[in-house]
């Protein structure tokens, strides 16, 4: 779900949805719906917030192409590996209560697939998982094996089993600390289950009962056909079937929530790492975000020329963009939403995020 285009740029791409018309603040508004009309995104939404305030959030487009059915601040978005950092977040809490630790191995936890899987694998930990230090290869949602057939049962039991047809397979060549793949964190969601008893699932229902957020799973059209569609890169808009890989890759990229609910996360970021939070501590926080070179737990990260934190990630599913900057001195984050990954919808962001970070990131 990462694709190394977005490398290229200094920062990473911001993505978010404009929600038809709602809006707090509109300083931005007329500039962003116009950027949404030329690069031809059919909803795109943007936030700024502070660790205590919405400073500006609006939505503007139609949650399908073609249609008269608006996107609100009430529409739901799939957010693609951004679903890395709240895995990373749970992953936390865990931890601080001793439920499991960083240095935990997988294997410590299921001891019966050890033997059938490649030795290269055998030593791995949570925090490897979490953080892209294995020689797990680059597997998506878009790779052939394995097949539907292979991998049978409820959802629990098919991560499993992808889990444990994938740990069989070669492992890439070391060439650097960070190596990619989805499956470190399939292999998380496994470990976070067994050690707390609760389905991966149930962990993020009762995350968003303590932060007031509804996390859903899956495509958003899937039960409601007035929700956000997405659309690839031809703008055609995604079928509401469900994707079984997504499944088998839920705690990697598969979480849908509305941009209000996502900002209330991000603000809970930030009000970490100022260490104005009770779940974790500010040290805790850090982190997440920065406790290892490059890529820490669910966040990319690096220092401006004024040697200032920037963490941000970007989630890229195949039919949505979702991305987000977390400026730590500033105490502030741009989060940009759209439901088209297209060329142009990139480009458009691009335009869109340099425009905030010049109006808002001293």
């Amino acid at each position: 779900m990462i694709h190394s285009r977005f490398f290229n740029s200094r920062f990473f791409l911001i993505v978010g949805f404009y929600f038809g018309g709602q809006t707090f603040a509109q300083p931005t508004g007329k500039f962003a719906d116009s950027i949404r009309i030329q690069y031809r995104i059919p909803a795109l939404g943007y936030a700024v917030v502070s660790s205590n305030s919405i400073i500006e959030i609006q939505v503007a487009g139609m949650s399908k192409i073609n249609t008269s059915h608006a996107a609100s601040l009430d529409s739901k978005f799939r957010i693609g590996s951004n679903t890395k950092a709240i895995t990373s977040f749970v992953a936390a809490l865990l931890v601080k209560e001793k439920r499991i630790t960083w240095n935990t191995k997988f294997f410590d936890l299921f001891p019966e697939l050890k033997a059938t899987s490649h030795a290269a694998y055998h030593k791995l930990t949570l925090l490897n998982l979490l953080s892209f230090r294995t020689q797990l290869y680059p597997y998506t949602y878009t790779d052939s094996l394995p097949l539907k057939e292979e991998i049978q049962g409820n959802e629990q039991e098919q991560q499993l089993q992808f889990t444990s047809w994938f740990l069989k397979q070669n492992p890439v060549r070391k060439s650097g600390d960070v190596h990619f793949s989805n499956v470190g964190y399939a292999a998380t969601a496994l470990m976070l289950e067994k050690a707390s008893g609760k389905s991966y699932k149930q962990l993020l229902e009762e995350l968003g009962k303590q932060l007031d957020i509804s996390f859903g799973f899956g495509k958003p059209n899937q039960n409601d056909s007035l929700q956000t569609w997405g659309h690839n890169r031809d703008l055609i808009p995604d079928n509401a079937q469900n994707d079984y890989k997504l499944n088998w890759l839920m705690a990697a990229g598969n979480i849908h929530l509305t941009l209000p609910d996502y900002c209330k996360f991000i603000q809970l970021q930030l009000q970490g790492l100022a260490g104005k939070s009770t779940l974790l501590s500010k040290q805790e926080f850090e982190f997440l975000h920065y406790g290892l070179k490059r890529f820490a737990l669910g966040w990319f990260w690096e220092k401006d020329e004024r040697n200032q934190h920037i963490s941000y990630n970007i989630g890229n599913p195949g039919t949505f963009l979702s991305s987000v900057f977390v400026f730590k001195e500033s105490d502030k984050a741009i989060i940009v939403f759209s439901n088209a990954q297209t060329n142009e919808a990139e480009k458009g962001i691009q335009v869109l995020i340099e425009k905030l970070k010049q109006q808002y990131i001293p």
